[in-house]
């Protein structure tokens, strides 16, 4: 029986491993969205004042009308570049979030399977047909699991079109 409980305890430490890698990755990628953002930001400012001086000096309205017409082109252009790299980053974190919690499941699955295996051999009056059913239970799930994946994946797919072409 204190065999069971480790591999129980293994597999709970697996899984906190895995809730700790998932939570690293969150990090990673909220540290880069504000990089992003801040350097967006610092950016956007240096050109405002850029294009403020411009239009000062600027000799007629048509000349001042064109500078306002660049800068808020500019500054759309950044805007959407920015946007598309932080859509990039949700679509990587949902992409590797899936995979690990796949990976999780695959390994945890067979774990779990082995860890029921043995605690139910350790009953008294064991039944052969309920490590049966449990076990086709789990592969029911994981299947299951597997085209909720694929779908999630399918959705969240990044389209075909390339949008920096665009710029």
């Amino acid at each position: 029986m204190a065999g069971k409980v480790e591999n129980l305890s293994e597999l709970n430490r697996k899984n906190m491993e895995a809730a700790m890698r998932l939570a690293q990755l969150s990090i990673e990628n909220s540290q880069r969205v504000m990089a992003l953002q801040n350097e967006l930001a610092r950016e956007l400012f240096n050109d405002g004042v850029a294009n403020a001086r411009a239009q000062s000096g600027a000799k007629d309205p048509q000349e001042v009308l064109r500078l306002r017409a660049e800068y808020a082109q500019e500054t759309a252009r950044k805007m959407m570049g920015v946007a598309q790299q932080v859509a990039e980053i949700g679509n990587d974190s949902r992409v590797a979030f899936s995979r690990m919690l796949t990976e999780q499941l695959a390994s945890g699955s067979q774990e779990m399977a082995d860890a029921f295996q043995g605690f139910f051999k350790s009953l008294p009056g064991q039944n052969a047909n309920m490590m049966e059913m449990m076990q086709q239970a789990m592969s029911t799930a994981n299947s299951a699991f597997e085209q909720i994946t694929k779908a999630t994946t399918a959705s969240f797919a990044p389209p075909s079109r390339n949008l920096s072409s665009a710029k």
